[in-house]
């Protein structure tokens, strides 16, 4: 999708609109957000999970023995938030960390057989979270991707410089 660097001419009261809560993407993302993660809350409560811990725990049954700095990564987290993460996450006997054998200042994150096992648990989640939302798995997933590719868009955007009209 093509970015227009200049806006097309419109009159006062049409620009002032766009200045409206209601029209902003960026609080209709955040709104999201906030409502996504309190429909979480009770979702995750029987896997003992918080919604931050979740999301450590789906990159790792993605992708098991993985360093502290590719987690952050595939998160956006920086280890000052994650460490506290995974040491509650290790504390409950979900994971370890271990120092990489070839690099000690590498630590990598491995799952131990019960936080393998709670991804069955886990597995009720999707279904719940497309009915909550009245809509099917794959609209979900479109949506899911439409998302990631406007994230990169923004990125993108926000990694050049930007001119005001």
């Amino acid at each position: 999708m093509a970015r227009s660097k200049t806006p097309g001419k419109q009159s006062a009261a049409a620009a002032a609109d766009w200045l409206r809560l209601d029209q902003q993407l960026c609080f209709a993302l955040y709104s999201s957000s906030l409502a996504m993660t309190k429909l979480y809350k009770p979702l995750l409560e029987p896997l003992g999970l918080t919604y931050p811990q979740y999301l450590v725990m789906l990159v790792l049954w993605e992708q098991d023995g993985i360093s502290v700095s590719t987690l952050g990564q595939r998160l956006s987290l920086d280890s000052g938030t994650l460490t506290p993460l995974l040491k509650r996450l290790e504390a409950a006997g979900l994971i370890n960390r271990q120092r990489a054998s070839d690099d000690e200042r590498r630590v990598e994150i491995f799952l131990n057989p019960q936080g393998l096992a709670l991804k069955q648990q886990a597995l009720t989640i999707p279904p719940q979270l497309a009915c909550a939302a009245a809509c099917s798995l794959e609209e979900l997933s479109s949506l899911t991707r439409r998302l990631h590719e406007l994230r990169q868009q923004l990125g993108d955007a926000a990694a050049t410089t930007l001119t005001p009209p």
